[in-house]
Parts: C-alpha cells; structure tokens; sequence
C-alpha cells in the first residue's frame, strides 16, 4: 500500500460519508464490486484514472477533490 493510495482512499471515503452514500450504492454505481471498492477506501489498491474519474463523477465533486 503506498501512502498516496492510502490519502486517496481516505478522501474517497470522507466525501462518500459527506454525501450520505452508502459504499455497496457507490460501487454499483461506478460499476465496481463493493468488496473492491472498500480495498480502494482502504488504499489497497492502486486505482487507474478512468475510476478516479467515475467515483468523482458519482460523487458529484471534481477529481481534484480527491487529491491530497
């Protein structure tokens, strides 16, 4: 896990917190198993640009926001 993962997926998490989303609602939007998408809060995985894109999407907020 590198910390940037790990910053990543904590900013994921506190905005889909923010927003009221539950992560199973998240992940089936973003077309994600929820599974994966709590290895991505937890900066377990390295996320390719085209889901950082799509979760910000869902999210409704810009990449930048979830950016350390």
């Amino acid at each position: 896990m590198s910390e940037l993962s790990i910053k990543i997926g904590q900013l994921i998490r506190n905005k889909r917190k923010e927003k009221n989303i539950t992560q199973e609602s998240l992940s089936l939007q973003c077309g994600i198993d929820r599974s994966y998408m709590g290895r991505i809060e937890r900066g377990e995985v390295n996320l390719t640009v085209e889901k950082l894109y799509e979760i910000a999407s869902v999210l409704k907020i810009s990449v930048k926001d979830l950016m350390p």
